[in-house]
């Protein structure tokens, strides 16, 4: 089973699915993809590692999350936009190049047996123009891919405003 949660920043998307992999799992994974850019970040990074308690498998994995194992586990992986980033920026910004590898990714994820997998993904499309072509060049990469992950996606929930909407 395959869930994809979206929505815009702070709509509730990490609490949703910490929520819904607690319901379904004592003991599920949590697939952090952010990348410690600087100290800013890093005060996110400890917001969110302070969420989860000793229920949670935490798992660090910037990039090649096909290296783990999700055979017959539950495993929430936050977030999408961060794991692009990360690719994004090794790739110099091609963006063919990390749609390509992203959706290998996914790919060998899928191949796997009995998986739940949990994907946080961000809207930053329906957000601000961005206001540079590097960011218009990402916000094209983000939509891309969250198009992909809904086709393979069981069930697709948007968050507004702390509110899920089930729209698969």
């Amino acid at each position: 089973m395959i869930y994809l949660i979206t929505g815009g920043e702070r709509s509730g998307k990490s609490g949703y699915g910490q929520d819904l992999a607690l319901s379904l799992s004592e003991n599920p994974m949590y697939v952090a993809t952010a990348r410690n850019w600087d100290g800013d970040f890093q005060k996110r990074i400890d917001r969110h590692q302070k969420d989860r308690d000793e229920h949670w498998i935490n798992i660090e994995k910037e990039k090649h999350l096909s290296e783990i194992d999700f055979s017959g586990k539950v495993a929430l992986i936050d977030c999408v936009t961060l794991w692009l980033t990360n690719f994004f920026v090794d790739t110099k910004n091609d963006v063919e190049a990390c749609l390509e590898q992203a959706k290998k990714e996914i790919e060998l994820i899928l191949e796997q047996k009995e998986i739940t997998v949990i994907i946080i993904t961000n809207e930053i499309g329906m957000g601000v123009h961005a206001a540079t072509y590097v960011g218009r060049k990402f916000t094209e990469l983000q939509g891309w891919m969250n198009q992909y992950l809904a086709k393979k996606a069981d069930k697709v929930v948007l968050m507004v405003s702390g509110i899920p909407v089930p729209i698969k």
